[in-house]
């Protein structure tokens, strides 16, 4: 029986505490150094050019939510980067690691 009382407390731990965004990007002088995640070809293209105008390090998370996808920067990025950023991503048809998308009601 304290196995299983073990065994859940684990899973409802790792359920809660691992950090699983749906797309990770890490940014070195405005380049694009790694990426996690399925990365639209057009929202890379828009990332890539506005890190090219004004070099900035930094990381990039989206998570998937019910209410749609929300964006998550580190302190390092500066604000004005990310405004532009969240201005060019595609919050309609971005599609998840397992291939479905968020339909609009």
């Amino acid at each position: 029986m304290l196995y299983v009382i073990l065994v859940a407390a684990i899973v409802i731990f790792w359920l809660v505490a691992v950090d699983r965004p749906v797309l990770k990007v890490k940014f070195k002088d405005g380049a694009i150094q790694n990426v996690k995640g399925h990365f639209p070809p057009a929202f890379k293209h828009n990332v890539s050019e506005i890190g090219e105008v004004t070099p900035f390090d930094g990381e990039l998370k989206v998570y998937q939510q019910r209410t749609g996808m929300k964006l998550v920067f580190s302190n390092q990025v500066p604000k004005k980067i990310q405004q532009r950023i969240r201005n060019v991503f595609p919050h309609q048809g971005f599609k998840s690691s397992n291939g479905n998308t968020k339909k609009g009601r």
